[in-house]
């Protein structure tokens, strides 16, 4: 079985595309930041790394310090399907991190994005 193209993709190619997504909302990096840091365990040091590194989704996500626990109340339709019924585990945390980001630039709290 051949992987999905976003699996190798770089992570810091398609980074700027939600911080632009975000942004055009009126929210900011340090808010886009904040959720990937939730998701993953990353400091913001490591997650810069890993910018730097040119790291692929695959590797981004294998490499994190740890997922949040917390990231399995995330529910809703990302891209036509719904999250939570995503069953190959890579797909669904990178949904996760397009739902959480498409949940800020609609406008959402942080403590609802971040599930607190």
């Amino acid at each position: 079985m051949t992987k999905h193209r976003i699996y190798t993709m770089s992570f810091a190619s398609v980074y700027p595309h939600y911080v632009a997504k975000a942004e055009k909302k009126g929210r900011t990096k340090e808010e886009v930041d904040e959720i990937i840091r939730w998701l993953t365990g990353y400091t913001q040091k490591k997650f810069e790394a890993q910018l730097k590194k040119q790291t692929d989704f695959e590797t981004f996500f294998a490499q994190a310090p740890k997922l949040n626990p917390s990231r399995a109340l995330i529910k809703g339709v990302v891209c036509g399907i719904r999250v939570e019924n995503i069953e190959e585990p890579l797909m669904r945390e990178i949904r996760y991190l397009d739902k959480l980001i498409d949940e800020l630039a609609k406008g959402k709290k942080m403590d609802k994005i971040l599930r607190k």
